[in-house]
């Protein structure tokens, strides 16, 4: 993935993208931040492309084994379009690069096209590790 801010989505309504570089101490809760337009969310994916299978978290708890128990949305019940994701007692094998999909109401349609509105950004956390 590019390191320069970048929009990583086609064929959607609304959609905003950057990457921000979080680097975090290990054993540290870190909060990724993701936002769609101020209403309700339908749909929340977030995914680390590295990992196969790659969902950190399907709203609705769907997840990555690994990030079982460790990670949740800040709202637990999404209403002003604040997606963001905490990831608890973070560790070396955190470390990549995290995607947030968001659907909003307004659509039957949960398919990534013209009739959602769609929001996709990208955060990377590095492990600060000591001595480095």
């Amino acid at each position: 993935l590019p390191t320069e801010p970048s929009v990583l989505c086609a064929l959607v309504y609304y959609c905003f993208s950057d990457l921000n570089v979080v680097t975090v101490d290990p054993g540290d809760d870190v909060i990724l931040r993701c936002r769609a337009a101020d209403t309700a969310i339908s749909f929340v994916e977030w995914t680390r492309p590295d990992l196969e299978p790659d969902i950190v978290l399907l709203y609705r708890d769907h997840q990555h084994p690994s990030f079982k128990d460790r990670v949740e949305l800040v709202d637990r019940d999404p209403k002003d379009g604040d997606a963001s994701l905490t990831l608890k007692n973070v560790n070396i094998n955190d470390t990549g690069t995290y995607v947030c999909l968001v659907k909003t109401d307004g659509s039957t349609r949960k398919k990534r096209d013209t009739n959602s509105d769609l929001t996709l950004t990208t955060r990377t956390v590095r492990l600060l590790v000591p001595g480095e």
